[in-house]
């Protein structure tokens, strides 16, 4: 599977960023930028995403494996990954079931665990699907119907960045029932025989949810040589509520 995605920096390290639930490659495009001396970035839609192919079903290791073929032919040699939220359990699959691909591990905000904050999406899905897309004129208009489900303007602008002009027409670039029916298994971690030595850095927003103090055992059972990182001031999204002292963790932790 090809997956769409851009190039950022001519630095001397190599990044791939994975994107979590509804994202995009693009989301990491200004920590890439901020970067770029030191690094190339890889931002990759992950499949069933932006510009990426869709599948017919949806596993983590079904996601994680797509990306190490992606990888295998599009990234020169091992690299450092970067997985937020769903893209954080698929770069942990990624490293347990393809070492030879991974030098680095960054998990940003999510556990190998069963992720009950997870559930926040179900609301989000139901007020996307409901979206009359055939009534929708402009993305502003788009915005405005959506605004009583999804009050946060910030949150709605997250989910429209998937709404795209097709043969005049809206539709939504994700694979938005695929994602929807399996929540359970964006929420999930399927048992796994199985570790990573390598260095892994695990960065924790301090007002998220999404990551708890009973979550370090599974953690550092699968990835003994774990760092955990907590950004206080950041909710889930840590990168984007917190991105300079995101982009200096990133910068310590390369080198």
């Amino acid at each position: 599977m090809s997956l769409h995605h851009i190039v950022v920096g001519k630095g001397p390290e190599r990044i791939v960023f994975i994107h979590g639930l509804f994202g995009q490659g693009k989301n990491f495009t200004s920590i890439a930028t901020a970067i770029s001396d030191v690094a190339t970035s890889w931002l990759v839609d992950q499949p069933n995403h932006g510009r990426s192919p869709w599948t017919v079903d949806f596993t983590l290791d079904q996601q994680a494996d797509l990306v190490a073929d992606w990888l295998r032919v599009t990234v020169p040699g091992p690299a450092t990954v970067v997985g937020h939220s769903l893209g954080g359990k698929v770069g942990m699959r990624l490293a347990l079931r393809h070492p030879e691909l991974v030098s680095r591990l960054m998990v940003v905000d999510t556990a190998p665990t069963h992720n009950e904050a997870t559930s926040h999406f179900a609301d989000l899905v139901s007020a996307m699907r409901n979206l009359d897309l055939a009534a929708v004129t402009s993305r502003s208009d788009a915005d405005r119907r959506l605004a009583d489900a999804v009050p946060d303007p910030g949150v709605r602008g997250f989910l429209l960045q998937n709404l795209k002009r097709r043969g005049g027409h809206w539709a939504w670039n994700a694979n938005l029932d695929l994602l929807g029916d399996n929540l359970h298994v964006v929420a999930g971690w399927p048992a796994v025989d199985a570790s990573w030595e390598g260095p892994t850095w695990w960065v924790v927003g301090g007002r998220s949810d999404y990551v708890t103090p009973e979550d370090m055992p599974a953690m550092r059972r699968l990835f003994p040589r774990v760092v955990s990182v907590t950004l206080k001031r950041a909710g889930h999204w840590v990168h984007a509520d917190e991105p300079q002292a995101f982009t200096e963790i990133l910068r310590k932790f390369l080198a």
